[in-house]
């Protein structure tokens, strides 16, 4: 027969998984996505200061909500969204979107990000049309955020506009251009 003072040392084990789980859960609501980063064989700097909030899956999906979009400079600019989201597995982020890179006068959107081996101190971007290799030291510590300007949306649509519309205008200044060639040689004969 079971008497009521064992009843606390079969309840003990209970206890204490509990406890377990919980401080294991507090743990894991504390870190920061920068911690993430690092327990994911990524540096603490590739993404900027300034995440309000972030979340991850069991399957690596993530996503970070920052408090504004900005842009970061490394040896390039880099422009951030206020929401940034992608796959993360060990030594890479793939699957990006809210990452923009400007490369010359364009922004191209950053695809993924890798380091193959950590001893190399290389870093490699996804651009798109092509892999920028960068200096892991370059991204040890998370860059200070600046705000975008105001004309620049959030969704990167204003500079596509902007740059549209000054393809057309240069495109119409070259017609207009050649009309103008064309009515001063017959204006002169």
């Amino acid at each position: 027969m079971l008497s009521f003072s064992r009843i606390p040392f079969l309840l003990l084990p209970y206890f204490l998984f509990l406890f377990a789980f919980e401080a294991a859960s507090a743990s894991a609501a504390e870190s920061t996505i920068y911690q993430v980063l690092r327990d994911h064989g990524l540096p603490m700097g590739l993404l900027p200061k300034g995440v309000k909030e972030f979340g991850i899956d069991n399957e690596g999906r993530f996503w970070v909500h920052l408090d504004q979009a900005c842009n970061a400079k490394f040896e390039s600019e880099l422009h951030f969204e206020r929401n940034v989201t992608g796959t993360l597995s060990y030594g890479q982020m793939g699957a990006l979107s809210g990452i923009t890179a400007q490369e010359l006068f364009l922004w191209f959107p950053v695809k993924g990000i890798r380091v193959d081996i950590p001893s190399s101190g290389l870093i490699y971007f996804d651009v798109g049309v092509v892999r920028k290799q960068f200096s892991l030291s370059l991204f040890e510590t998370p860059p200070e955020c600046l705000e975008t300007p105001s004309e620049v949306s959030d969704d990167g649509l204003q500079d596509g506009l902007l740059m549209a519309e000054a393809v057309s205008k240069s495109q119409s200044g070259e017609l207009q251009n050649r009309l103008d060639q064309e009515n001063f040689g017959r204006g002169v004969l």
